[in-house]
């Protein structure tokens, strides 16, 4: 997958699912870990079938915390997740077990950057390593969605290295900075397009639309750093 990849986290409704399909979003997220945007397996499998029937471009992320191997794939075959997003405290070794590539969440600060740091390389040098990291924002005894922003920074360091889907309080508003300073493959969200704790149609459009745009600034950026290394 192309660097520019967005996903709206915390969908439980056909409808906002279409609408992150009809905003051009990469991917939507299901939270079967305990949270107030929990969904059950079998109301995800509904809008999941909706999903595959009207918008098959759209990836489907399951987002789990500390389930057991055996669960996850269930839930991937009862479901039919894309990706698998491991957002607890799971063991490295947990990701061979998965039949789905994973998005392996990291809550950083710069109290932890060199544990973060050490973390993403022993990741990305295993036998199977995941498909991003997610970072998130570190906040005592919550594993994400809290809203709070990330270490850019921190964020900044690690997606020099590694592929990054930057998550942690992003809105419609900071999403360009956000994208700019930190340059990450993806971004997410899921409070930031919520109005009163329900998914707000015109802040996800809005969220992917800033996404895109500061997404296309980046790539060519890029292009013309590239072409100015090219001359002799």
């Amino acid at each position: 997958m192309a660097a520019g990849w967005v996903k709206l986290c915390g969908i439980r409704t056909i409808a906002d699912a279409l609408t992150a399909a009809r905003a051009n979003a990469d991917a939507i997220g299901f939270v079967f870990a305990p949270s107030r945007r929990q969904v059950t397996v079998s109301a995800a499998k509904e809008i999941a079938r909706g999903v595959r029937a009207l918008a098959p471009e759209l990836l489907i992320v399951g987002v789990f915390v500390n389930a057991a191997p055996e669960e996850i794939n269930d839930v991937v075959d009862t479901v039919g997740l894309d990706l698998v997003q491991l957002s607890g405290d799971e063991p490295l070794a947990v990701i061979p077990q998965l039949t789905r590539p994973v998005l392996r969440s990291v809550r950083v600060t710069a109290t932890n950057a060199e544990a973060a740091m050490q973390f993403a390389r022993q990741a990305f040098a295993s036998r199977k390593p995941p498909f991003a990291l997610l970072v998130d924002a570190h906040v005592p005894g919550r594993y994400g969605g809290t809203g709070q922003r990330a270490d850019w920074a921190l964020a900044a360091a690690l997606a020099a290295e590694w592929p990054v889907v930057l998550a942690g309080g992003l809105t419609p508003e900071n999403v360009g900075e956000a994208i700019t300073q930190v340059r990450p493959f993806g971004v997410d969200t899921s409070s930031g397009i919520e109005t009163d704790g329900q998914k707000d149609p015109a802040k996800m459009q809005a969220f992917v639309a800033a996404s895109r745009a500061a997404f296309a600034l980046q790539a060519s950026s890029q292009q013309r750093e590239q072409q100015k290394e090219a001359v002799p």
